[in-house]
């Protein structure tokens, strides 16, 4: 990263708006100071100024303007933010005179919050976090962002780190006086003991059912159930829009139809599949029952289709042989013959709206029991868990090995020091950066 040049971007979101921020950040900024005939700033103050063309002096907008210097700003670095006017001419002039300047370059998606990162304003997982929080549809993804932005997941893996540490220098110094085997034994079972607590944690750590992914990515809910079931009509009631197309003739659906809905503040996925039946129709019907048994496979919940006014329909073996939270649910309860057989499952009719804040009532119980959770900190991303995951392996090397190796007792710890590491960005960092910055957006 070339951290002496000065970048700047449209930090707000794009399109016509009462006020767009277009934030600046670099060894530059005084020069743009002086360029756009800001005046003196109060640091950490706004001033209403009026901002002119550098090559020809016309005015460009009036705006608020706060200077912030480093180290105490966002990036780290000089920082200046324009709060003008949002209209769409006035962000592309201000844009346009900025980019005349002499070591100005329009910024990189997250490159102002890559270089917090590395001018320590704030870790890995908390550059997640704050992805998170700006990607957030719901009131818990909001929570839980907020949470991991705020460091909660840096506090426990940098305790973590600082355990391994500890434990390394005893079976280092173990290595040093290995020529008196009493001492280096006693010094790597020290060791072996500290660590043996930091194990649990680490499973328990581990053993949450992904919550915190599914908080990130959604709750998943598939709707299955034979052809005409009221599969489709039941997904756009929840949308309450015309998502998926609703059709007396059987096999209408051939794909997978998904909507995110916000249920209670927990973000919920749900899907409309192909209907299924023991002897579809032609390799496409045949195509569509196999995406659909592949959706239910990878469901949080499972919604199994009856219609009330035709024969009970029972899920297939092969659904019910899936590890699925399946739930049977009676649609076209307005047909029934008789009611009184509803009883014994959930109902409803979406041409009369009978039983729907009912069922809209137990999804919105599923997805809260299977997510929440106490304050305790949370794996949100496959990174994490990855790397987690290879931190507790190597401690199992570790524990499982022989006290007496110790050089390879120590390189064990090293390389679960350095997973650690990893996770925060500590160490060995570059090859993860990309990744974890990429989904930002320009101007953050």
């Amino acid at each position: 990263m070339t951290g002496q040049q000065t970048i700047f971007a449209l930090s707000s979101g794009s399109g016509t708006a009462g006020v767009a921020v277009i934030r600046l950040s670099g060894p530059a900024v005084r020069l743009v100071v002086v360029a756009l005939r800001i005046g003196p700033l109060v640091l950490r103050t706004a001033r209403l100024v009026r901002l002119c063309d550098p090559a020809t002096g016309a005015t460009l907008d009036t705006a608020l303007a706060l200077r912030f210097l480093a180290p105490d700003s966002y990036t780290g670095e000089d920082v200046l933010e324009l709060h003008v006017h949002g209209g769409r001419a006035v962000v592309a002039a201000v844009l346009g005179a900025l980019s005349k300047i002499d070591g100005l370059r329009l910024a990189e998606p997250g490159e102002f919050t890559r270089r917090a990162f590395h001018n320590g304003k704030m870790d890995l997982t908390e550059a997640e976090g704050l992805a998170d929080l700006i990607a957030a549809e719901t009131e818990a993804q909001r929570r839980q962002a907020l949470r991991v932005a705020g460091g909660t997941l840096r506090t426990l893996y940098e305790g973590w780190r600082q355990q391994l540490i500890e434990a390394i220098a005893l079976v280092e110094a173990a290595i040093d006086f290995s020529d008196e085997a009493d001492v280096a034994t006693d010094a790597v079972n020290q060791a072996r003991d500290r660590l043996i607590g930091l194990r649990a944690l680490i499973a328990e750590h581990l053993d949450d059912k992904q919550r915190g992914e599914i908080m990130r990515d959604g709750f998943r809910v598939v709707i299955a159930g034979p052809p005409n079931a009221g599969k489709s009509s039941l997904l756009n009631a929840l949308a309450r829009r015309d998502v998926a197309i609703v059709s007396p003739i059987p096999g209408t659906t051939r794909d997978v139809i998904e909507t995110r809905l916000d249920l209670g503040g927990y973000p919920v996925i749900v899907s409309d599949t192909a209907g299924i039946r023991p002897c579809p129709d032609g390799a496409i019907e045949q195509e569509g029952i196999r995406r659909s048994y592949v959706s239910a496979g990878e469901a949080d919940l499972v919604l199994w289709l009856t219609d009330s006014s035709g024969p009970a329909s029972e899920p297939p073996d092969k659904l019910l042989g899936q590890d699925v939270d399946l739930r049977r649910v009676s649609s076209k309860a307005d047909l029934a013959p008789n009611p009184a057989l509803l009883a014994s499952t959930p109902s409803f009719s979406v041409k009369t709206g009978e039983g729907l804040p009912q069922l809209i009532g137990l999804l919105t119980e599923a997805a809260r029991n299977r997510l929440d959770s106490s304050d305790a900190p949370l794996i949100t991303t496959a990174r994490q868990r990855a790397l987690v995951t290879e931190t507790a392996s190597r401690l199992d090397d570790f524990l499982g090995g022989s006290p007496l190796d110790t050089e390879l007792r120590a390189e064990d710890l090293r390389h679960a020091a350095q997973a650690i590491g990893r996770l925060t960005g500590r160490v060995d960092v570059e090859d993860v950066l990309d990744q974890v910055f990429s989904a930002f957006c320009i101007g953050k």
